[in-house]
């Protein structure tokens, strides 16, 4: 019966109706129900599921306590010497938000992991300081990027790309900008809230991702937005995707956004950390 075309075989001893739709749920379930031993969710396969990014993956990242040599298509099996410590999320058996974090840090690069590490503060599954204290306290694959990565994550993070943004303004050696700031007049009213903020130079940096996709009542908000905080007496600096085909203008249009402001520190300069955030975008 299992031959007919009523089913689709997954992985060995692992069937589904052919009528039923290949779900990411179905897919994980059926990767846990095939490996050996008590497998759960690890890597960017948890960190997926911890977000609810239900999409499904190309590979789907497992960890397991058993030591045999098990080939599954389509599966990466990591073997764990030491007793892993699963929670259940959506009623899969899934790695915590810290040991998740570090365990992304063997397939992600730098900047990718401090979007993960942004994304999991901003659901509320961790905190910066969690990330940190995990890190320091565990010495697992990939924690010396984690180390410096945790120390990179921060609260309130909308979105990647606003992650990428304050990272490329902190690799270049300027003043990091604080994270969604409710931007206030002179008279101390509440104007608008901004994304990456440097109060002490009043200078707000933006990254508009939704240029075209946007309709003409949503621009027109934006622009009066955008008037508010200029009238207000900060000066706005808009990112659009265009930007990040030449990242190192991003940089520049900050600094020269702060000098103009008073700023009298370092001009940008593209080192070691410049590098590594610049590689796997």
């Amino acid at each position: 019966m299992l031959r007919s075309a009523r089913f689709v075989r997954l992985h060995p001893r692992v069937w589904r109706l052919g009528a039923t739709e290949l779900t990411p749920r179905l897919q994980l379930e059926a990767a846990v129900l095939a490996a050996p031993g008590r497998a759960v969710l690890s890597h960017v396969t948890a960190l997926d599921w911890l977000l609810g990014t239900d999409r499904l993956a190309a590979v789907v990242h497992l960890s397991t306590d058993s030591t045999a040599q098990t080939v599954l298509q389509g599966v990466r099996l990591h073997r764990r010497r030491h007793a892993l410590a699963p929670r259940p999320v959506r009623g899969i058996a899934c790695l915590g938000p810290e040991r998740t974090f570090v365990d992304c840090a063997t397939v992600l690069g730098l900047r990718r992991l401090v979007r993960a590490g942004d994304a999991l503060s901003r659901a509320g599954l961790t905190t910066p300081a969690r990330l940190v204290r995990y890190a320091d306290e565990h010495h697992l694959d990939g924690v010396i990027r984690a180390r410096e990565a945790a120390h990179l994550v921060r609260p309130r993070v909308d979105s990647p790309r606003e992650t990428d943004v304050r990272l490329l303004i902190v690799a270049a050696g300027l003043p990091e900008p604080e994270t969604n700031v409710e931007l206030l007049d002179d008279r101390g009213q509440w104007v608008a809230r901004g994304d990456l903020v440097l109060p002490a130079w009043r200078v707000v940096v933006e990254h508009d991702g939704w240029v075209h996709e946007r309709d003409a009542v949503q621009r027109q908000k934006d622009h009066l937005r955008r008037e508010r905080i200029h009238a207000a007496g900060w000066t706005l600096v808009v990112i659009t995707v265009a930007d990040f085909e030449r990242p190192a203008s991003i940089a520049w249009r900050a600094h020269a956004a702060l000098v103009a402001r008073g700023y009298r520190g370092p001009r940008p300069s593209f080192g070691s950390l410049w590098a590594r955030v610049r590689r796997d975008m």
